[in-house]
């Protein structure tokens, strides 16, 4: 029997030229880039279990996959890894580390909570034309964050999900939904143990419903509860979204960075 050693991988990725994490036949995914960069640098094929999927063109500022094999490298070899890896990637996908972890770490099933943010901006900006949707009338803000608050009170988010997915519950635990501006930049931030597929961009989109006057509070509501997506409102643009962080039990990830192995 041959014994494999597990590695958790560190990456962020501009999605904009991307269909998306996961493989897909007749379309470039960052997980085929990745994997086939990989492979070429390690000498053997890997194959990489993502913390979940984006979608078409949205972004991430931190990602995690685990990987196995055969050999047990020390953090000096995984840093000259790492290195190699960047020279080799194309310039819109980065690998902050790679880690060993236990042998049954599991990048997807041990996260704890995944955070997005949907970024909106108030003015033409040419260089965040990749990275937020551009608004000319401003909503609401006060009451989004009073619909924001909403949320809390449900889980069952089967409004906000794309049709005929492949999940057995559309039950997710919200912890933070929050609306702020960072300067001309107006930025949604959402916190959950997880997501369905579309989710946070059906939620925007209807919270800016909200704030534009299309619906009440109440109405958000009844929209929740009739978990109809057609009830819901448009799911915004991919280009603003980016999954911003994944968290891990300390057993696995510690908060100093380093790796828990067994």
């Amino acid at each position: 029997m041959i014994t494999t050693n597990r590695y958790f991988i560190r990456l962020a990725y501009r999605g904009t030229a991307y269909h998306g994490w996961q493989w897909q036949e007749n379309a470039l995914t960052v997980q085929q880039v990745l994997e086939e960069c990989m492979g070429a640098q390690l000498g053997a094929a890997v194959s990489l279990t993502g913390a979940g999927r984006t979608d078409t063109g949205v972004h991430a500022r931190e990602f995690y996959a685990h990987f196995d094999h055969p050999l047990k490298y020390e953090k000096p070899e995984l840093q000259d890894i790492v290195y190699k890896l960047n020279s080799f990637l194309p310039g819109d996908i980065c690998i902050f580390e790679i880690l060993p972890v236990a042998r049954d770490a599991h990048a997807r099933f041990d996260a704890l909570s995944r955070t997005y943010e949907y970024m909106i901006t108030t003015r033409k900006d040419p260089f965040n034309i990749d990275f937020a949707w551009h608004l000319k009338a401003i909503p609401d803000v006060e009451l989004m964050k009073r619909g924001a608050e909403v949320l809390y009170d449900y889980e069952d988010f089967t409004s906000f999900s794309k049709l005929h997915t492949q999940v057995k519950t559309n039950v997710c635990r919200v912890t933070e939904a929050s609306w702020e501006w960072r300067g001309h930049l107006l930025v949604f931030r959402i916190t959950a143990d997880r997501f369905l597929r579309n989710m946070v961009r059906a939620i925007t989109g209807t919270l800016l419903d909200l704030g534009y006057g299309r619906i009440s509070l109440d109405g958000l509501r009844k929209i929740i509860e009739s978990r109809d997506r057609s009830a819901a409102g448009m799911s915004v643009p991919a280009h603003g979204l980016f999954l911003d962080s994944v968290c891990y039990p300390g057993s696995i990830i510690s908060t100093d960075g380093d790796t828990h192995v067994d």
